[in-house]
């Protein structure tokens, strides 16, 4: 397949990017500075900024599919949605944040007393991303959550999937980078959660 993923350069995104180029896809790798993106095959870097959904569209178009792996506080959510929709690029699929899954019914996991001051500001704006994307009936959209901890780790190829909900283990609530690229991937490939959010953990 033929990929743009935005925000290649970061640690979610660096990591998309070397499984889709494993996977043997071609992937537009966009980022504003296309020297901090790895050098990897099958992968074309180009530098763009995700604020002009003009340029951006123009980046995009004649893809299979657009991910963004964009920081929340990063990005406008309906800029995006509108470069998306000028591109005519069907698929498009976010990296998610957790906040905004479900601890207990109705109960967000932002709004657990001891989730983090630091990180309030990010999962707000990933759940205004959530909220916006819901609100489309005309782009293919699918926002994936990870668990409550994501970091760098092994790729296992071995993890849940859940919808709303918080996936938790013994050990709490995470995902390796690695394994939260495997199951991206895995969706773009086979797409199984068209305009719906799901999540991934251990």
């Amino acid at each position: 397949m033929k990929i743009a993923l935005v925000g290649a350069s970061g640690n979610v995104g660096s990591r998309i990017l070397k499984e889709l180029s494993d996977r043997h896809h071609a992937v537009t790798a966009i980022a504003r500075r296309v020297e901090a993106i790895p050098s990897l095959p099958g992968v074309t870097a180009v530098a763009g900024d995700a604020a002009d959904p003009a340029h951006l569209a123009g980046l995009i178009a004649g893809h299979d599919a657009v991910v963004s792996a964009l920081r929340f506080l990063d990005q406008e959510p309906q800029s995006l949605i509108r470069a998306v929709r000028i591109s005519g690029v069907r698929r498009y699929l976010v990296v998610g944040g957790a906040g905004s899954l479900e601890v207990a019914p109705g109960v967000k996991l932002i709004d657990t007393p001891d989730f983090p001051e630091a990180y309030k500001s990010e999962a707000a704006a990933g759940s205004r991303v959530l909220d916006a994307l819901r609100q489309q009936a005309d782009v293919e959209w699918t926002f994936l959550s990870p668990s409550a901890v994501l970091s760098a780790g092994e790729r296992t190829g071995r993890f849940r999937l859940g919808g709303d909900q918080l996936l938790t283990h013994a050990g709490g609530s995470s995902i390796s980078y690695e394994d939260y690229a495997v199951a991206l991937a895995d969706e773009i490939e086979s797409p199984a959660h068209v305009r719906e959010r799901f999540t991934v953990g251990y």
